[in-house]
């Protein structure tokens, strides 16, 4: 009975101690919030350097926006830029860095958005807004204003860069 006694209490005891020693050891492995900060900032970078890259081996002339979008106006359009609430009907192609093509309208037909209110990528609603009917251009987003992280799960791999080739056929 003692012999059971004391096997319980040392059973219990290396469970508690393995516990204590797990945990110890996740907390310790998982980086504070200054390494994810300089993690992030080291990404934000080596994406910023690929795009210059592409740009120079395109030989474009494109200019970056406040927030990491690049873009080259290729042929301005009339009126006003768009803004909120604008529905716009645009002739696209999106493909990776690479030159992977992800979508296309010749695929899957045109592109209707409505500025402010549809679902699509932060760097293609900021890149639109650069534009007047009748435009055309190219926009080159980083990863934190294409699909992030994660990708679209279907054509685009987590933090991919998008390269956006927009035509703006038709506005309401």
């Amino acid at each position: 009975m003692v012999i059971r006694y004391i096997a319980y209490i040392f059973l219990i005891f290396a469970f508690v101690s393995c516990k204590n020693i797990s945990e110890k050891s996740i907390t310790n492995s998982r980086p504070g919030k200054n390494e994810m900060a300089d993690l992030n900032r080291y990404l934000v970078q080596k994406d910023r350097e690929r795009i210059q890259n592409y740009i120079e081996r395109k030989n474009l002339k494109m200019t970056e926006s406040p927030t990491g979008l690049w873009y080259l106006i290729l042929k301005e359009g009339a009126g006003a830029n768009f803004t909120d609430s604008d529905k716009v009907i645009l002739d696209y192609e999106c493909s990776l860095l690479d030159g992977t093509k992800c979508y296309s309208s010749k695929k899957l037909g045109l592109k209707e958005l409505i500025l402010g209110r549809s679902e699509m990528e932060p760097g293609l609603n900021e890149g639109l807004r650069m534009l007047k009917p009748g435009a055309e251009a190219i926009f080159i987003m980083p990863a934190f204003l294409a699909y992030g992280l994660i990708g679209d799960g279907k054509m685009i791999p987590s933090r991919a860069i998008i390269v956006y080739n927009v035509n703006i056929l038709q506005t309401q």
